[in-house]
């Protein structure tokens, strides 16, 4: 029987049978030599308990301290809906999966270990290591405590940090954790769950870092690292390396040998991080149970075509996949798929499928057709008018006072300007919408927030603040600078979708804000370097979901209804997510769902094309979230 972290004592040792005696092993499996005066005290075996560690997310199950493997696979076997269990540190872990190879498979991570400094009070883990770099005696090399500029690390401490966690997992396809058990676990000296706070009091990285000997009393003095991540929207670089650091030291203080860590092996940027910190491989494997949540890691491959789909097209895919759906990879280029569910077969295109009519998709492509449906619905839209190059276009822009000037076809902001005031910015402006597209609209510049809105069978799923690309100065780097290194840290987070460009537009609007490209902007200022807040020219998502106003909900359903579309994404401006006012600025027929973590926008997609289907449990649940139609 395994007894539960809370209440079991956890073995230092134990028996192995060898026939008709016991061999002592450590908790790695290794033999420990025979000492003491008892002759018969390695032939009794230890009373210690099965130590596993609920995590949230899943459990820690220490391999180690189990005597018998069949007692590990009942404990993996036992995983909750939703969650991911880990085994580490098992003598043989081949072994085990072999006598259960469609239930149990080898994690395809690698073990790192960062030594220390701290005395070692037992035998090596059974496990074995491989010191590639390092040595198991050699501190680490720390350079002191977090000093990135405008970021502070400190413990998690309540429900409200708990869900800014859980937002930064799902973000980034990680398992989420009742937010309860989070911030018990941290209360606790066993978990040492830091977070990495922004000067605008915002969570934007976290990392969770395990104390052996408060677990269960480990001889070898160890410790491990698990759940380190970022929010890559605002995240300034350098957060994970901070987090990393800051938890070495705390380890460091308490006096651990050595912190490990588990990497996806085809994880080569994060790998390069920990060697660079001191890192080394060792030879420990993991053991995990085949769940839908781990199906991409034991699955012989993905479909033919599958590498080459953006996130936009992947989500879909991936969410299709966890549900035993058939998934066909028709154009990777295009994100097209094929999706098959016992006799139902859907091509889709990202978001876009056949549910979506030629019709629908027609209002939505000329903003001027979606402008005249929302309007002959009741719903608000800035004046506007199309452009006709004669004096009649000055004569609005004097009206208004300020225009956006768009291409009426196009998407991912091209050819728009915002923020025209002058005639001669108005034929400029009319001249590269045209390029773009023949009919060019222009529009009142209405203040307020980007709010994006994906609606899904007429019902509100996500809502989010879309912002222009920033940077924030360190007081090291100039501007230019800055805008490459977040530029990259943008197209890494998002499969290359988005980029900052270094053109005219972002040049002009750093020096309408007082700088040229050459300045080194003060450590802290946040600058925007971008008029628009297009995803596609480093523009950042912020959800909101939980926020949004009944008023502009119910205008949103009211547009998708008009518009007759059972997938899109509505622009607007408000002055506030949490306020009623809005404008309505344009509907998108093929929104972006992988933008809109944690909200279950691939979820719903897949319920509206195979409503017989279910989603997989999740342990956490965001403010708004829309409920499962399955």
């Amino acid at each position: 029987m395994t007894d539960t972290l809370a209440t079991g004592v956890a073995r230092t040792d134990r028996g192995r049978g060898t026939g008709r005696r016991y061999e002592r092993v450590g908790p790695g499996g290794d033999p420990i030599a025979t000492g003491g005066t008892d002759p018969t005290a390695d032939e009794r075996p230890s009373t210690g308990a099965d130590v596993i560690l609920d995590c949230g997310w899943g459990r820690l199950v220490f391999g180690q301290t189990f005597a018998d493997q069949s007692a590990v696979a009942d404990v993996l076997r036992s995983e909750a809906a939703g969650a991911r269990d880990i085994c580490i540190y098992l003598r043989d872990p081949h072994v085990l999966v072999s006598r259960l190879p469609d239930e149990l498979f080898i994690d395809p991570s690698l073990t790192f270990r960062l030594p220390l400094g701290g005395d070692r009070r037992g035998p090596r883990p059974g496990a074995g290591t491989t010191e590639e770099a390092g040595s198991a005696e050699t501190p680490a090399p720390l350079d002191g405590r977090n000093e990135l500029p405008g970021v502070r690390i400190r413990r998690l401490r309540d429900a409200a940090d708990a869900d800014a966690v859980n937002r930064i997992y799902a973000a980034n396809g990680m398992v989420t954790a009742p937010v309860d058990v989070l911030v018990d676990n941290a209360a606790t000296d066993r978990f040492l769950h830091l977070v990495a706070e922004a000067v605008t009091g915002e969570i934007v990285g976290t990392i969770t870092g395990i104390d052996h000997v408060a677990v269960f009393d480990d001889p070898d003095n160890g410790a491990s690292l698990w759940c380190l991540t970022v929010d890559f929207n605002q995240a300034p670089p350098g957060t994970g390396q901070a987090l990393i650091t800051e938890l070495a030291s705390r380890l460091v203080a308490r006096g651990r040998a050595y912190v490990d860590l588990s990497v996806l092996a085809e994880n080569a940027g994060a790998i390069r991080l920990y060697e660079r910190l001191g890192f080394y491989r060792t030879a420990t494997l993991c053991v995990k149970r085949k769940n839908p949540i781990n199906e991409r890691l034991f699955l012989p491959a993905m479909p033919v075509g599958y590498d080459g789909l953006n996130p936009y097209a992947r989500i879909v895919a991936d969410e299709a996949m966890r549900r035993g759906i058939r998934v066909e990879v028709t154009d990777p280029e295009w994100g097209e798929l094929r999706l098959t569910s016992g006799g139902r077969t859907i091509l889709t295109r990202e978001s876009l499928s056949e549910l979506t009519s030629a019709v629908a998709m027609s209002r939505c492509d000329d903003k001027r057709v979606t402008r005249r449906i929302l309007t002959e619905a009741g719903l608000s839209v800035p004046r506007g008018r199309t452009a006709t190059g004669d004096a009649a276009d000055a004569e609005f822009l004097a009206e208004v006072g300020q225009l956006v000037v768009k291409p009426a076809r196009g998407e991912q902001g091209n050819g728009i300007t915002v923020g025209v005031h002058t005639p001669e910015a108005l034929t400029a402006a009319v001249e590269l919408a045209a390029r773009f597209c023949p009919e060019v609209l222009l529009e009142e510049l209405c203040s307020g927030e980007d709010l994006r809105v994906v609606m899904i069978d007429h019902e509100v799923v996500a809502a989010a603040v879309r912002r222009p690309a920033s940077i924030t100065g360190d007081g090291v780097h100039d501007i230019a600078e800055l805008i490459e290194r977040q530029s990259r840290r943008r197209a890494a987070a998002t499969g290359g979708e988005s980029r900052i460009p270094l053109d005219d537009m972002t040049r002009d609007v750093v020096t309408e804000a007082g700088y040229e490209l050459h300045d080194v902007l003060p450590e802290g200022q946040v600058l925007a370097v971008r008029r628009t807040a297009n995803l596609h020219t480093g523009g950042t998502i912020h959800d909101v979901t939980g926020e949004l106003h009944p008023v502009i909900a119910e205008a949103c359903v009211a547009a998708s209804r008009a518009i007759d579309i059972p997938v899109t994404g509505l622009d607007l401006l408000v002055p506030a997510p949490d306020q009623p006012e809005h404008v309505f600025i344009e509907a998108n027929e093929r929104p972006g769902l992988a933008n809109h973590e944690p909200q279950p926008t691939a979820e719903r997609f897949v319920d509206l094309l195979f409503p017989g289907t279910r989603a997989p449990q999740k342990l956490w649940t965001p403010a708004g979230a829309a409920p499962s139609g399955a």
